[in-house]
């Protein structure tokens, strides 16, 4: 991970001084940085152990679009913060914000170009026209709060875990490029972006200090499982006073707290949980068939953070 930092940031190296000054910030910012990290235990478990310029190239492409599409998510969202820190628009303002995100997207690509990674730049494409689609099924839904379960599903397949199943199929394609374990290991990734996600939507209803505030998705009409679930699962009065407080009372604290505490008391979150557990058993199963070695039990330790994590 060394290594790989020190590659990432000459990675995004340019003549222009007010860039280098953000990407400074960017890099010194960081976060669990679980994307690189797949990527790397993914090509040495099927390798063992060994590594190669192509796998750094790959959790690097990884890492640029990742952050572009953070930089580019703060300006969608309208966000002043990330991780506790200052977003790069509410320091630089919008219009650099867009610019910043769209140079590391071009520098990803590039950086597949210049080599001839062009397997990998495929991977990479695809995740980015799927979380563009994504970002847009959700706007589009969230307008009229008519999301079903396989809408929901469909929608966190795009925006998140089609990252993380670019992740393991990179590191997979990296050092057996025509291998099956390149499918094998998208799919993986994809059903631990799912309980990632799964994960996250349930911190909206936790007591747990963590990056983003409670109640932050109901506040910005964003239909999350547990409320669907609920929403599917209670009488016609009561879905038309959630839809009603969703729609037009969720800025109002009291009102989020008891739609808060009506999607505990009606099971929204012993099924979410139970959702996520499911994804977590079936990406763990993907495993089975490979052979012992500290990289596996190193993947599945990172499948069990997915779901236990505390923030």
């Amino acid at each position: 991970m060394e290594l790989f930092e020190k590659k990432f940031y000459e990675s995004m190296s340019s003549k222009v001084a007010l860039l280098n000054r953000i990407t400074y910030y960017i890099v010194n910012r960081k976060g669990k940085q679980m994307r690189p990290m797949f990527v790397f235990l993914t090509a040495k478990m099927l390798n063992s152990g060994e590594v190669n310029e192509r796998t750094y190239r790959g959790a690097a492409v990884i890492e640029l679009i990742h952050t572009a599409t953070l930089v580019h998510d703060d300006v969608v969202d309208d966000s002043n913060k990330r991780r506790g820190f200052f977003s790069i628009n509410a320091l630089w303002k919008n219009k650099i914000a867009v610019l910043v995100g769209d140079y590391l997207l071009s520098k990803g690509l590039l950086l597949s170009i210049d080599h001839g990674d062009f397997d990998l730049l495929r991977i990479i494409s695809v995740a980015v026209r799927e979380m563009s689609e994504g970002e847009l099924l959700q706007i589009e839904k969230a307008r009229r709060l008519d999301i079903t379960e396989e809408i929901y599903y469909e929608i966190i397949r795009q925006k998140t875990a089609t990252l993380i199943a670019a992740c393991c199929s990179l590191g997979a394609c990296a050092v057996k490029p025509d291998s099956t374990d390149v499918e094998t290991f998208r799919k993986f990734g994809e059903l631990i972006g799912m309980a990632f996600q799964i994960k996250d939507d349930l911190f909206d209803y936790g007591e747990e200090r963590i990056g983003k505030p409670t109640g932050i998705d109901i506040k910005e009409q964003k239909m999350t499982l547990p409320l669907i679930y609920v929403l599917n699962n209670c009488s016609k009065e009561e879905r038309k006073w959630l839809i009603n407080s969703v729609k037009n009372h969720n800025k109002d604290k009291k009102r989020v707290k008891k739609v808060i505490t009506f999607v505990k008391e009606n099971g929204g979150l012993d099924y979410a949980v139970e959702k996520m557990l499911a994804y977590k058993e079936e990406a763990l199963a993907l495993l089975e068939s490979y052979p012992e070695s500290d990289y596996k039990n190193s993947l599945i330790l990172m499948v069990n953070y997915v779901v236990d994590r505390k923030k």
